[in-house]
């Protein structure tokens, strides 16, 4: 909801970082998988109790993660890339959940199971989503240019930073915000099938 405004703030600042670092010959992937390393030790670090760190690391993580985007641009994106980036994504979104479920299993457990399925559910919908808009030969820049069609809802990536955010500040309302972000997840899942039984009938 909220990243199609973030995207046009952020846009100019990522450019401006990209330009140096594709000029350095950084590549894209290695942007991808340096922002997949970030989030995944954000993930130990809630783990471990350290929210603070892992807030700092969650930020630069999705830093990143817009930031390999505006060097493919520079450089020329790859089927590749636009794969590694969707991938790393959905082993970032699980990370964080399990961070908190490993820090108080006792408190956190359901509460983190439930969102883990949420995000399950919704990834299999985005995802099937693409698969059949792209063999449909359908094209959309609602996000931007991106490697496969993406369709956009009420839980995107703005919003999941927010609520990962919110958690490494107040840890102790994760399992509140856990189930409320699982319900709008699983609207935003609802929604993408009933634009699908409309659009691919």
């Amino acid at each position: 909801m909220i990243d199609g405004w973030a995207h046009k703030k952020m846009e100019p600042l990522l450019s401006a970082l990209a330009r140096p670092l594709s000029a350095a010959g950084v590549s894209a992937n290695a942007i991808t998988a340096a922002s997949l390393a970030t989030g995944l030790a954000a993930g130990l670090a809630i783990a471990l109790g350290r929210f603070w760190l892992a807030l700092l690391l969650i930020l630069l993580s999705r830093l990143g993660d817009g930031l390999d985007g505006a060097v493919a641009r520079i450089r020329g994106g790859t089927d590749l890339g636009g794969y590694m980036d969707i991938v790393f994504d959905f082993v970032y979104y699980g990370a964080i959940p399990l961070g908190f479920i490993f820090y108080d299993p006792a408190t956190n457990g359901i509460a983190g199971a439930v969102l883990l399925f949420s995000f399950y559910v919704n990834g299999a919908s985005f995802l099937a989503y693409a698969v059949i808009a792209e063999k449909r030969g359908m094209s959309t820049n609602a996000r931007g240019r991106k490697s496969f069609f993406f369709t956009t809802g009420l839980a995107e990536a703005g919003e999941t930073l927010v609520v990962f955010a919110l958690a490494c500040l107040w840890p102790q309302w994760f399992p509140l915000a856990a189930y409320v972000f699982a319900v709008v997840t699983l609207y935003t899942t609802g929604s993408r099938v009933v634009l699908a039984s409309r659009v691919f009938r």
